[in-house]
């Protein structure tokens, strides 16, 4: 049988193994051990230093960069586009760089008919009988008839072809929409939530610049990403179009539109409106579009033919 004396005698050897375990363990540490670890330390902070030492002068550069951009668009960009008149439609994805690209159509000289800001309820799946419905009834006034519209049960596509025909210039042929019709069509989805006129509507617009970003990633992201690059489509059968993107990968507009040829010889890209280098180049693609009738992909991403379109001599 085991008695007390046994116990004590276990937990006393326990312990002195205990002991023993750590002045042995810190000796070794006190050693070559802890030499080598306080020097690994020490090289993964130098690393560290170095690294972040790297970081900052990228930011710097970079800074840097945009502030040649920025200033080299004075000298570029005034009286280029003096009398041209551009519509600006911006996605939500696209809502935090869509000033900058304002501003330097402004500073080119472009008339902005309006800024229209594309809610998500626009190119939500949900909503696509009630963007039908609008497009054939309610919002469409009469100098648009059906006829000219998609024959299709897509939403988005049936409402941005109206919006097209009302925001741009209409056809050779085709009869004028007033101004009042203009207003009452995109009153029209403001009302119900799916745009935002930022200002008023100054008239039909010749050409459009769509400002976006990322492509969406939520459980509806297919039909979302196609919602957008229909959006592109309908308005470029009406006017030229240049995209003002962000990134050229996944399913966003820019990619899709670089990876088709048909989009590509008449939709402009490009893929870093969210920097000031690409709110320059977003304009100069458009003087593009507008002088030359030439569409071009420009920016730093996937199927770029370059930085910018060659300047005009």
């Amino acid at each position: 049988m085991i008695n007390f004396r046994y116990h004590v005698v276990s937990l006393t050897a326990v312990f002195l193994a205990l002991a023993i375990g750590l002045v042995v363990g810190t000796a070794a540490l006190n050693g070559p051990v802890a030499d080598s670890l306080k020097e690994n330390v020490n090289l993964l902070r130098k690393d560290n230093s170095q690294m972040r030492q790297t970081v900052n002068s990228l930011q710097k550069e970079l800074d840097m960069e945009e502030d040649f951009a920025a200033e080299i668009a004075q000298v570029l960009l005034p009286g280029k586009l003096t009398g041209r008149r551009v519509l600006v439609l911006s996605l939500p994805s696209g809502r935090d760089h869509t000033d900058g690209v304002v501003k330097m159509l402004e500073l080119a000289g472009a008339n902005v008919t309006d800024r229209i800001d594309v809610q998500d309820k626009f190119i939500n799946p949900d909503s696509n009988n009630n963007l039908l419905e609008l497009a054939v009834t309610a919002a469409r006034p009469n100098s648009v008839p059906t006829a000219g519209l998609p024959s299709n049960s897509h939403g988005v596509e049936t409402s941005s072809a109206l919006l097209a025909n009302v925001l741009l210039d209409r056809p050779a042929g085709s009869p004028p929409v007033s101004d009042a019709d203009r207003r009452a069509a995109v009153q029209a989805y403001a009302t119900a939530g799916y745009l935002a006129p930022a200002d008023k509507i100054s008239g039909p617009a010749e050409a459009v610049v769509l400002v976006t970003g990322q492509p969406y990633v939520d459980k509806d992201s297919a039909k979302k990403d196609e919602s957008v690059v229909k959006i592109a489509e309908q308005f470029d059968r009406t006017g030229a179009i240049v995209v003002g993107g962000m990134g050229s990968a996944g399913g966003n507009v820019v990619a899709v539109v670089r990876g088709d040829p048909v989009l590509a010889q008449t939709i402009s890209t490009v893929d870093n409106a969210n920097t000031v280098q690409g709110q320059l180049v977003t304009t100069l693609a458009l003087l593009q579009q507008l002088t030359e009738k030439k569409a071009g992909q420009y920016g730093v991403g996937d199927n770029a033919q370059g930085l910018l379109p060659k300047l005009p001599e």
